[in-house]
């Protein structure tokens, strides 16, 4: 019994390890390096023609994600960083949309862990998605 009460000790430690620790805008809040489409275990990064009112268009998509929020930057800045927890565990993963010219650039990526089992990518595919769809 004792052994037990360690190990969900120790989960819900972790558990607010992951929640609670601060995410520092200026670390995640980066420009997108890379001009093309490229996947990587944690994450993605997509580069696809849009102009400034599909940028807006995508923000809009993405501020009404599930357990999405911006973390920095806006529309008017053509920079915005979400973070995006998952629902059980709340891990966050990062995302940063940025408006160039001609072109949107994402770049999403897990904060923990090497692999985000494809999590990252889905995401993104889905905004693209529905962003196409407007």
């Amino acid at each position: 019994m004792k052994t037990l009460s360690v190990i969900i000790l120790l989960l819900l430690a972790a558990m607010a390890y992951v929640r609670l620790s601060p995410n520092d805008p200026a670390r995640w809040h980066q420009p997108v390096r890379g001009d093309q489409d490229k996947s990587f275990e944690n994450g993605v990064i997509r580069v696809l023609p849009g102009s400034a009112e599909d940028f807006a268009q995508l923000h809009k998509i993405a501020s009404s994600w599930p357990r999405t929020k911006v973390l920095a930057g806006s529309v008017a800045e053509g920079r915005i960083t979400y973070v995006t927890r998952t629902a059980f565990w709340g891990f966050p993963d990062f995302t940063t949309v940025e408006r160039r010219d001609g072109q949107i650039a994402l770049y999403a990526r897990a904060r923990f862990g090497r692999s985000d089992l494809g999590v990252n990518g889905k995401r993104v595919q889905a905004w693209i998605d529905a962003l196409a769809q407007r």
